[in-house]
């Protein structure tokens, strides 16, 4: 990348919290979110150039789209201000923070606010759950199921099996280790969860099914949420910081990014790639193209990886397409501890989507925010311990949407 962008500071609301059982909505969590991570880069409003917004389901969730005006209304110190919304599923901020850097890199702007939200406690889970299946090929997609997405990765798990062997205590595993960071994080949705030993196992009763390949361990938790980042050109980092009395040296930024897209339909995928290395080739060019931008020759230049497990097969995929094992030989990275806390490679110290939440259009800012948190070693119990370099994966749909970043600190 000729133009590194910068991170000057972040926020993230509390995963937890159900906003509607407290009279407020996704207004509030924008509020919240956007003056938060104003405070926490010492930006003024009144500098903000430009703003994107990631989110997939307001219009379905709330009624409510427009969402690049919303910002305005409820911090009207930004009134004025141009703003976009942006839509991928569940990678709808990566979506809002490549526009973003995409101006400050062709020199239109110097500082973005970037917003990532999204409410779903609003409605009950079941109408919740059909609201998500816009996001797979409506009535196209030839699963017989009651739940889509628990299908759909499912038959990853499925495909994962036919292909390569799959042992399912390795998918128990990942569940169990993300719960477990999860409880380090203090904004976590699942902190204060509690589970029996056979929660981890495929027990019927404790574990039971949702769908074939998919066990009520194996899911991300879908919340309430929106997390909010200041992005800035160098020079503008650079005399911001310098205002404060603090050096460019030690600041998060984005250094490579990579974005692919293939077709809605997962069966089509998992077709194309018959006879492939990977399941998910078009997963694994944007990964490259991440550590290609960034200067970098692969995965052992990562420090850890924060990554999207909306299941746990999301998860398994995301092993072997970083590199941390041959293809199909992910159960292996579980088995050596290389993701642990630790290990060669830590993935999902926050807890990922699984541990921490996944507020659908919130997941690829927060992502980025934890990252940043990691190589500035501001991630408390979290902090994966000399951290340099961390790298993202954010997903939509059944793959459909990819983006990557690689997040580094400043010389």
């Amino acid at each position: 990348m000729s133009t590194p962008v910068f991170v000057l500071g972040g926020y993230q609301t509390d995963f937890a919290k159900v906003w509607s059982r407290h009279g407020e909505d996704l207004s509030d969590m924008t509020r919240q979110a956007c003056l938060g991570a104003l405070e926490a880069s010492g930006v003024e409003a009144s500098a903000v150039q430009t703003i994107h917004v990631g989110n997939a389901f307001g219009e379905l969730q709330r009624q409510q789209a427009h969402l690049g005006a919303l910002v305005a209304q409820v911090v009207p110190e930004l009134w004025g201000v141009p703003a976009m919304r942006h839509e991928g599923a569940c990678a709808s901020s990566s979506l809002a923070v490549l526009t973003a850097m995409a101006e400050i890199e062709a020199g239109r702007y110097d500082c973005a606010l970037v917003l990532g939200v999204e409410e779903f406690k609003n409605l009950p889970g079941d109408q919740a759950s059909i609201n998500q299946n816009a996001a797979a090929w409506q009535g196209r997609e030839d699963i017989a199921c009651t739940f889509m997405w628990p299908a759909a990765f499912g038959l990853l798990a499925q495909e994962y099996e036919a292909r390569y062997g799959l042992n399912r205590k390795y998918l128990n595993r990942i569940a169990e280790l993300n719960y477990a960071s999860a409880r380090r994080n203090p904004l976590a949705q699942t902190r204060k969860w509690q589970f029996e030993e056979r929660s981890f196992t495929d027990d019927d009763t404790a574990n039971p099914v949702i769908e074939p390949g998919t066990r009520r361990q194996d899911c991300g938790q879908i919340t309430d949420g929106a997390c909010a980042l200041v992005l800035a050109s160098p020079r503008w980092a650079e005399q911001h910081l310098r205002r404060h009395g603090r050096p460019l040296a030690g600041t998060p930024y984005i250094s490579g990014w990579g974005h692919r897209n293939a077709g809605l339909r997962l069966k089509d995928k998992l077709e194309r790639s018959r006879g492939a290395p990977y399941v998910f080739p078009h997963v694994r060019q944007a990964i490259e193209e991440a550590w290609r931008r960034a200067g970098v020759s692969g995965i052992d230049s990562i420090s850890g990886i924060e990554t999207h497990d909306c299941f746990t097969t999301t998860e398994y995929m995301a092993i072997d397409h970083f590199g941390l094992t041959l293809p199909g030989q992910s159960w292996q990275a579980l088995e050596e501890g290389a993701v642990e806390q630790g290990g060669r490679c830590p993935v999902n110290m926050s807890g990922g989507l699984i541990g921490c939440g996944h507020p659908v259009g919130a997941t690829g800012t927060r992502m980025l925010l934890d990252a940043a948190k990691q190589v500035s070693h501001q991630a408390g119990a979290m902090q994966i311990e000399g951290a340099s370099r961390v790298q993202t994966l954010n997903i939509g749909g059944s793959c459909a949407t990819v983006a990557s970043f690689v997040v580094e600190r400043w010389a």
